[in-house]
């Protein structure tokens, strides 16, 4: 399926040409590829980086505020529940009012919500706050892939996305390693002001260089009903899966929340059929490599977000590093995704998305089970081999993923795409830190009672054990003041091999998870639709 799209410089709304050979050239820097490539990376950097780049400072958010381990959970799964469910959303706005105009929205909004967590005294506050960089994160990372398809003829854009994609996939591993700087040195406070002014040089940038794109036949209505059963679905189902560890995956309001999202997305299916502009067509789902590239996204993030958020406590309360420390522990996954994701961009372009995809989740699927034979005293060498081995896996991912998604839907519902390709990485990223979550407080319930028995010390009453249960969550000796220092040895002990075993037990299933990815990889194609983007400029 082709379109022709109308660019609106200032408001002249001519049309360009629907052959990339057709273009006019750009009239200076404005909708050049290049410099939009460049300005929707510093603006995408700022929203992925934040995805992690919270996990380096989380425990000393936690001292700092006497957060509770849920409560830390929480500004990790505000953000990303705020994105999942707004993100199609987002996108749609995009195709009817244009990527450009979201793009800057998301920048200003994102940024200024970054500076108001900076500011926050409590851990209320942190949370909220959270929940709106999300919001406006999800105008601008649709916006950046609506752009990028726009601008970019199909005989670049896989190269395109390959970049954007090192930019995202950089921007996430490098979090800890920034965070771990920031902490350390800084304040916690500053993880997030930094945001600041890198949202300041994306505005000027999007303001001097952005070039709008419409599609002729972009919508023109809003589907006001749709939103909100799409949205009221994957809010109740994230909301269950985050609130199942502490409810309990029998309990009652566990199973009402999954039962009512479950009513929810039929209801949207069927009223989505009905509607004249529907907000996502359902047409675009027979698309067997687009829908492939939805589930490859979110099994993908289950496992690398899910992983990713209990190495920074193992590193930093297991192994007892500092901040930076653990960040430059975590330099080989980052390496490795910068190295890789324009290099898979080029195998991609040579040889399709499938062999690189199948390949990339093998290798995840290997470093996550290398990741669970981890123990208390392992070396940074065979940390280093694991975290590598992950980047080299996730870097393909993350670009193949992205351009089967985008490249085989129409231009006009590009921001839809993109919406759908962001809210299944981050719908992935919520479930593998709430499910793998459970999997670590279920093994940890299971085992420090033994453990503590078997190390013979002191029996424990069940609120000690369940505050005690809470503190080995996340890597933390329950130690108290004044404790001997054999016994706390033995206490040390026996938190960290406990530890160990929830963690294990949770990269084992992340491993398992990206064993089926490899499955779904094998029913990618190439885009068929790329080659209807309406770049302008000179390449």
């Amino acid at each position: 399926m082709t379109s022709q799209t109308t660019i609106d410089t200032a408001g002249s709304g001519d049309k360009a040409l629907a052959s990339p050979s057709d273009r006019p050239p750009a009239s200076g820097l404005r909708g050049h590829p290049w410099f939009t490539l460049i300005t929707v990376a510093v603006g995408v950097m700022m929203v992925a980086l934040d995805g992690t780049i919270v996990a380096i400072a989380n425990p000393a958010i936690q001292k700092d505020l006497g957060a509770t381990f849920a409560q830390v959970q929480w500004i990790t799964n505000g953000y990303f529940l705020a994105l999942a469910v707004s993100l199609i959303t987002a996108g749609k706005l995009g195709d009817r009012f244009g990527h450009r105009q979201t793009f800057l929205i998301g920048v200003v909004g994102f940024a200024a919500a970054s500076g108001a967590i900076g500011l926050s005294d409590s851990i209320g506050l942190v949370v909220t706050f959270r929940v709106f960089q999300g919001l406006f994160g999800a105008l601008l990372m649709p916006a950046a892939l609506g752009l990028l398809r726009a601008t970019f003829p199909a005989e670049k854009l896989n190269m395109a996305i390959g970049i954007w994609g090192m930019v995202i996939g950089a921007s996430t591993a490098g979090g800890p390693i920034l965070g771990g700087v920031l902490v350390q040195h800084v304040s916690w406070q500053s993880v997030f002001f930094i945001n600041v002014p890198v949202g300041a040089i994306a505005l000027v940038l999007g303001l001097v260089m952005l070039l709008d794109h419409r599609a002729d036949n972009a919508p023109r209505s809003f589907d006001l009903l749709g939103i909100a059963l799409l949205s009221g679905a994957m809010f109740c189902l994230v909301w269950a899966l985050i609130k199942a560890p502490s409810w309990g995956w029998g309990d009652g309001k566990t199973w009402t929340f999954i039962a009512v999202s479950a009513l929810g997305f039929g209801l949207f299916s069927f009223w989505e059929t009905r509607v004249r502009e529907p907000l996502v067509p359902l047409g675009l789902f027979r698309s067997v490599p687009l829908s492939a590239g939805v589930v490859l996204m979110v099994l993908m993030a289950i496992a690398f977000m899910g992983g990713l958020f209990f190495v920074t406590f193992y590193l930093q309360n297991v192994h007892g590093m500092d901040p930076v420390d653990a960040g430059l522990h975590l330099l080989p996954l980052t390496g490795m995704m910068i190295v890789g994701s324009p290099l898979a961009g080029a195998a991609i372009t040579r040889l399709g998305p499938r062999i690189p995809l199948a390949g990339g989740m093998a290798a995840t699927a290997i470093a996550m089970y290398g990741m669970s034979t981890l123990k208390a005293d392992t070396g940074s060498a065979l940390m280093s081999l694991w975290f590598a081995l992950l980047g080299l896996g996730l870097a393909p991912v993350m670009v193949g993923a992205t351009e089967v998604i985008v490249g085989n839907a129409p231009m006009e519902l590009s921001g839809v795409a993109g919406g759908l390709q962001q809210a299944a990485m981050q719908i992935g990223g919520s479930l593998g830190t709430a499910v793998l979550g459970a999997v670590m407080a279920s093994k940890v319930d299971s085992d420090l009672p033994g453990n503590w028995a078997d190390a013979g010390l002191p029996k424990l009453t069940s609120a000690q054990l369940a505050q005690a249960s809470e503190a080995v969550q996340v890597g933390v000796a329950p130690v108290a003041k004044g404790t001997p220092e054999a016994i706390a040895a033995k206490i040390t002990g026996v938190a960290h091999d406990t530890f160990i075993s929830g963690m294990s037990l949770a990269s084992l299933v992340a491993a398992g998870v990206a064993a089926v990815a490899i499955l779904v990889a094998l029913l990618t194609k190439r885009g068929e639709n790329a080659d209807s983007g309406a770049g302008v400029g000179h390449i």
